[in-house]
């Protein structure tokens, strides 16, 4: 059983009230500050206007709750969650100044990350069938590099490295320095410490079948087509070698599944969170109480 993700709390808050701070400004939301009374309240909802997967409401309740701690937030769905065009995902209630200060931070996180999962659920469908895992990449938003891996995850796919520090991945310019895809693989393994994971990127079957020589633990094979990855697995199995096999480059909607069944074991694609189209969701003002 895979367990759904979960993102610190002390991550949360950190990102959400420093949005906060860049939304909020020098004086705070004037424009409800010079319309609403100071004892009105809201009562609203938190609706999708499309279809879609769930992702980021921790991040939406911590914008409320920053603003003021006593707004109640009512979760519907939770993150990983399906959504229909008009399905409320949350009630919130409290002081209307508040509400509405809060709300674009909220809406922004969520419509950000639930575009995020919606894609990598549509990728994830797609390739069903086959053993294969969608994956992101580094290709992220400065800042929010968690948030849209997390999103990842509620979208049903699978996390690549989270920096340059947790994983070794040569790539075509060290191997280029170093002079030779075994000679760096074997430089990579004397440095790093066992429980560290090495992956090669190779751009030919000539790369493929040096770097097996070294063991790797994945090998990324980078901008093969279709029939170039059958022949690239059926090396690695052929070899004994335990290695995974990762395709990159050109993994689309169009492309994924086609790749997915040459039967490599993941397929990385920056485009679910350097370009997925954010998921509408909006406040909705159901009664305000003056």
């Amino acid at each position: 059983m895979a367990y759904l993700p979960e993102l610190p709390r002390v991550m949360v808050e950190e990102a959400v009230a420093a949005a906060l701070r860049e939304d909020l400004g020098r004086a705070g939301d004037i424009t409800s500050m010079a319309t609403i009374p100071p004892d009105a309240v809201a009562d609203v909802v938190i609706s999708s206007r499309e279809d879609g997967i769930l992702a980021g409401m921790p991040l939406a309740r911590a914008a409320f709750a920053a603003m003021n701690p006593d707004i109640a937030f009512e979760t519907v769905i939770d993150d990983g969650g399906a959504l229909k065009s008009g399905a409320v995902v949350a009630h919130i209630k409290g002081r209307a100044r508040d509400v509405l200060s809060a709300e674009r931070v909220a809406l922004n996180y969520l419509g950000h990350m639930s575009g995020i999962a919606t894609v990598t659920g549509q990728f994830a469908e797609k390739i069903a069938h086959t053993n294969a895992k969608i994956c992101c990449t580094r290709k992220t938003t400065p800042g929010l590099r968690a948030f849209e891996k997390y999103a990842v995850r509620c979208g049903g796919g699978s996390n690549h490295r989270f920096g340059l520090d947790d994983a070794v991945l040569i790539k075509d310019n060290h191997i280029a320095v170093v002079g030779g895809v075994a000679k760096t693989i074997l430089a990579a393994r004397d440095y790093v410490g066992h429980l560290v994971r090495i992956e090669v990127e190779v751009d030919t079957l000539e790369q493929l079948d040096e770097a097996l020589t070294a063991q790797p633990d994945v090998v990324l094979l980078d901008n093969m087509d279709a029939k170039t990855l059958v022949k690239a697995v059926a090396m690695v199995k052929k070899s004994g070698s335990p290695t995974k096999t990762e395709a990159s480059g050109g993994i689309n909607l169009g492309s994924v599944k086609a790749k997915a069944e040459t039967g490599v074991d993941y397929l990385s694609a920056g485009w679910i969170t350097h370009s997925a189209p954010v998921l509408d969701l909006g406040l909705d003002t159901a009664i305000v109480l003056a």
